[in-house]
C-alpha cells in the first residue's frame, strides 16, 4: 500500500494543515536538526516535506554547497533556495538513491505507513555511512484533557478523541507510533538512538489546539461516521476557543540515530 492509498487527511484545508504543523512543531525539529551540526556542503533529504518549511530551513542550513531534496506525494509549491530541489514521490514505493544523503528527516511519514519497518529500513540505506536519520511522530494515545468549563464540555472533548482515533485507526495510522520508533531504528541498525519527547499545553490560540479544531474539517466525514453529528463539530470548535479550556497535547518524540561508519 502507498501513502497516497492510506493517507488519511484529503485536500481539503491541507494549507492550513500545513501551516498549523509548521507553526506548532518547526521549532522543536530544527532546534533537533541544528544538534545534528547541518552545516553547510550536506546533502539533505525531507520526506514528506508538506508545507516545505523546514526543507527551507534545511536549504539556509546547507547553503552554498549542499543540497535539499523534498519530497511528498503531492508536494506543493516551495520559495527557490540555491541546491532545493522538489520532488514527487511517494517513499513507500518509489526509489532513491542509496547512500546519498548526510541527514534524512521525516515528520509525521511513518504513522500512515503499514510496512513502516520497511520504510525505515529503506531509509537507512539512503543514509551515507556516519548520516543522520531524524524522525518526529507523534504518540496520540496520550492527550488528555486538563480543564473544560463544564462537565459536558468534558465528554464532548472525549467523545472526539475516541472518534478521532476510531478514524485513524481505521485508515492505518498506529497511533502509538511515535514511541516505537527508537526500537524500529535500533533494529534498522542505527547506532547512538536518541528519542526526546515533547510535550505542549493546548490553550485557546495555540497552533496544536488550532491543528486539532482543523481535523474537524478535515476528518468530517469520519468523525460523522464515528458517531459525532455536526452540531456536536460545531460545539467542539467553540469550545476549544473557550478561556478557561486547557488540554495536554500528544506526545511528539523526534528520534536521532546514525549509520555506522563504513
Amino acid at each position: 500500500m502507498t501513502i497516497s492509498e492510506s493517507y488519511v487527511f484529503g485536500e481539503q484545508h491541507r494549507t492550513e494543515q500545513h501551516r498549523l504543523l509548521a507553526r506548532a512543531h518547526d521549532p522543536m525539529t530544527s532546534d533537533r536538526l541544528a544538534s545534528t551540526g547541518v552545516t553547510d556542503g550536506w546533502d539533505c533529504l525531507d520526506v514528506g516535506c508538506g508545507g516545505g518549511s523546514i526543507a527551507l530551513w534545511l536549504a539556509e542550513r546547507v547553503a552554498p554547497t549542499g543540497t535539499v531534496l523534498a519530497t511528498d506525494i503531492r508536494p506543493g509549491p516551495l520559495e527557490s533556495r540555491p541546491g532545493l530541489r522538489v520532488a514527487t514521490h511517494d517513499v513507500a514505493v518509489d526509489p532513491l538513491p542509496e547512500a546519498g544523503f548526510d541527514l534524512i528527516v521525516a515528520r509525521l511519514v511513518l504513522r500512515h505507513l503499514p510496512k513502516r519497518q520497511q520504510v525505515l529500513n529503506k531509509l537507512v540505506r539512503m543514509l551515507k555511512p556516519g548520516g543522520w536519520l531524524q524522525v518526529d511522530e507523534f504518540d496520540t494515545s496520550y492527550e488528555p484533557l486538563l480543564l473544560a468549563p463544564d462537565e459536558p464540555a468534558a465528554r464532548l472533548y472525549e467523545k472526539f478523541l475516541a472518534a478521532k482515533e476510531f478514524v485513524m485507526r481505521s485508515s492505518g495510522v498506529d497511533p502509538k507510533c511515535g514511541r516505537r520508533i527508537a526500537a524500529a531504528m535500533r533494529e534498522a541498525g542505527l547506532v547512538g538512538i536518541d528519542p526526546q519527547p515533547y510535550v505542549q499545553v493546548r490553550r485557546p490560540g495555540s497552533a496544536d489546539l488550532e491543528l486539532l479544531a482543523n481535523h474537524t474539517r478535515q476528518l468530517r466525514d469520519g468523525l460523522l461516521a464515528a458517531g459525532m453529528s455536526e452540531d456536536e463539530l460545531d460545539e467542539l470548535r467553540d469550545l476549544v476557543r473557550a478561556p478557561d479550556f486547557r488540554a495536554s497535547s500528544s506526545v511528539m518524540y523526534s528520534v536521532h540515530g546514525r549509520k555506522v561508519h563504513a
